[in-house]
């Protein structure tokens, strides 16, 4: 599935750039959002971050004709001030993560595809969900499905997992995903594995601690007057966020509820419907 920026004209109508704006785009994946940015006021330039270097690599062949405006950075968002020396108008981050991890089976991010049980962004760091599922405790593997996934048959799945990896070491993600629906009858729409693969992506990725850390660098190197935007996907994020825009005396939100796509925009992209928007200005 070709990769579409998330609620694009709320994102730069919420930015309010003007002219020679300097943008975080803390979540660069292909790029759709830095165009837009781009595009949006003549002379705008962008560091755009991403920890995965091959979508970097991509992001640069999509932006080669307006790669001299982008500066760009493989880490996180947590090391913004680390990279960022000067003072910005507007920080924009886009927290799900992207068609590209899930659409390509060797990441192992998704059940609908046969893969390694990987779901790392960052490829070079060693915790994989592979690691996790055989090596963590049965405890410890409930915790997060329930914390994490917000998974309320944490802890008969977290017993089917232990019992199966008794028999072998589980490596693959249909493996995986035959054990948690062999261990839970749920009826519906949903497959019984999306919260426990969602848990374990988010665990090998430290996904909530990430958002904390980038949330606050990006504040520090705002300049006052600044925009905060940020686009999250489940329930787990949007609360960090909320709660960072409400807790922050130097924010102001601007939304007082967050933004969520239209029915034209979850039609033509059914992956935007759980999107949500929140913005927040710096105060003078």
């Amino acid at each position: 599935m070709k990769h579409v920026p998330v609620l694009l004209k709320e994102v730069i109508d919420g930015l309010s750039l003007k002219e020679n704006s300097v943008v975080i785009d803390a979540t660069l994946g292909l790029g759709g959002h830095t165009r837009a940015i781009l595009e949006s006021v003549t002379g705008a330039r962008v560091i755009g971050f991403d920890r995965d270097a091959r979508n970097l690599e991509l992001a640069k062949e999509e932006l080669k004709d307006v790669a001299d405006r982008i500066e760009f950075v493989e880490d996180s968002f947590s090391g913004i001030e680390t990279h960022v020396k000067e003072p910005v108008d507007a920080a924009f981050f886009d927290i799900g993560f992207s068609s590209l991890h899930v659409d390509d089976p060797e990441r192992g991010f998704s059940f609908m595809h046969d893969g390694p049980l990987d779901m790392r962004y960052d490829q070079s760091q060693e915790l994989t969900a592979e690691v996790i599922v055989n090596g963590w405790t049965r405890d410890e593997l409930a915790r997060i499905f329930r914390k994490l996934g917000e998974e309320s048959y944490a802890a008969p799945i977290a017993k089917a997992i232990f019992v199966a990896r008794k028999k072998g070491r589980i490596t693959r993600t249909s493996e995986l995903a035959e054990i948690i629906s062999n261990a839970v009858r749920r009826s519906g729409k949903q497959h019984p594995a999306t919260k426990v693969f969602q848990a374990l992506r988010i665990a090998v990725n430290d996904e909530l601690g990430e958002v904390e850390k980038g949330l606050e660098a990006a504040v520090k190197v705002l300049k006052p007057g600044g925009v905060l935007a940020v686009i999250s996907f489940h329930s787990l994020e949007d609360r960090i966020v909320k709660n960072f825009i409400k807790n922050r005396e130097d924010l102001e939100a601007t939304t007082k509820r967050p933004i969520k796509p239209g029915l034209e925009e979850i039609k033509s992209n059914p992956r935007a419907r759980s999107a949500k928007l929140r913005i927040a200005v710096k105060k003078v």
